[in-house]
């Protein structure tokens, strides 16, 4: 989500000095590639990029096509060969091995679903969206519908797929299931489509129960990463707003009312770091009658284990499953002993989970680092 809001800002700073722009937007990988499906970059006419669609060797020959579709005011795809051992095809070192399928969509500022505006949409609710682009692989001089439709988790419809709207309706439901993106062929007499259909989920959330100088790089760390932030302390003298980022909410809170002044979802995580055992244990109480993805507890184990028999002793049902969710002693094993590589140890640590990995070094694992079998393409005939 980061990369969208700092498009979107791109965009209306791009509008107010007149600049046109086209929106890139990796659609799909075979292979290896440094990026992956929905990685955007905004490139302006007059060369500035936000975003990225590779690690800097496709940049520049993305804003050569970018330019000449601005120009004809006609979406491009663009198949980048990676796997080729010769690099001088394309004119630039390329260190992955994979095909990259970019879409270059010029914006027109007056449509009101161009792409950005779509953006701009699924950016302004807390929700999961879906997003479907369309694109045709196999006929590059056709028409490329781009990026066309948006779903929200609440059922809200923006934009309109210029074909197949019903059946890419129907997918849209089952991406929602699943909470995973596709990618669907439509074969028929006429013309053949593929749809990137997009899970977008809303950027996590880390709140920091614990206003504590140890929260501090937390927050700025997390901020980089453009994840939301929220402090909360029981003590005003700590949370304050000027001790953290601009864009972390600090609150003055008991923690009985925590939850009552934050949303819960499953982007969202909590850390639990007063530094009072009585505190911590009271917002453990509460967040046990919550579906939690991760909780976080500084501290050594005998102390998350002391306030789990207190909690049980009290009649609290604690679960296996709500068991799995909490993480004490907080963070990855990395050695860590300042309060910053403390900081770099949690919050790597809840990307892995929320990403379903352990957290392992990349040179122990024997398989891809993303699945393959994510970037299929599942076949689908459609009867005229």
């Amino acid at each position: 989500m980061k990369e969208i809001h700092e498009i979107i800002t791109a965009f209306d700073e791009a509008q107010k000095f007149g600049n046109q722009t086209a929106l890139a937007t990796v659609v799909h990988v075979d292979g290896s590639s440094y990026r992956r499906p929905g990685a955007r970059m905004l490139i302006r006419e007059d060369g500035q990029l936000t975003g990225a669609i590779s690690g800097g060797c496709l940049e520049g020959d993305a804003l050569r096509k970018a330019l000449l579709a601005m120009s004809q005011q006609k979406a491009k795809l663009v198949t980048y060969d990676t796997s080729d051992e010769d690099d001088a095809k394309l004119g630039m070192g390329l260190g992955c091995n994979g095909i990259i399928q970019v879409l270059i969509e010029p914006i027109n500022a007056l449509d009101p679903n161009n792409p950005v505006q779509l953006l701009k949409a699924l950016a302004s609710k807390r929700q999961q969206h879906i997003l479907i682009t369309l694109f045709s692989p196999e006929k590059k001089m056709d028409e490329q519908h781009g990026t066309c439709l948006l779903i929200s988790e609440d059922g809200k419809v923006c934009g309109h797929a210029p074909i197949l709207h019903e059946t890419l309706m129907k997918d849209a439901a089952l991406a929602f299931e699943s909470k995973n993106s596709t990618f669907k062929k439509y074969n028929s007499k006429d013309n053949t489509q593929v749809a990137f259909i997009e899970v977008i989920k809303p950027s996590v959330c880390v709140i920091i129960i614990g206003a504590g100088n140890d929260a501090i790089p937390l927050a700025k760390m997390a901020d980089v990463l453009g994840w939301e932030t929220i402090v909360v302390d029981g003590r005003p003298e700590y949370a304050k707003k000027d001790r953290f980022v601009t864009a972390c909410h600090v609150l003055v809170s008991k923690p009985e009312s925590v939850l009552d002044k934050v949303i819960v979802d499953d982007q969202t995580v909590f850390l639990l770091l007063t530094h009072n055992y009585n505190y911590d244990l009271a917002m453990l109480r509460a967040l046990l009658k919550k579906q939690v993805a991760y909780i976080g507890c500084l501290g050594p184990k005998t102390k998350l284990d002391r306030m789990i028999v207190e909690l049980r002793d009290d009649g609290v049902v604690v679960t296996d499953e709500q068991m799995s969710a909490l993480y004490g002693p907080v963070g990855l094993d990395i050695g860590a002993e300042t309060s910053e590589e403390i900081a770099l140890s949690i919050l790597a640590e809840i990307k892995a989970v929320l990403s379903s990995k352990n957290g392992q070094s990349l040179r122990t694992n024997a398989g891809t680092i993303h699945s393959r079998s994510a970037l299929r393409i599942d076949q689908v005939d459609i009867q005229k």
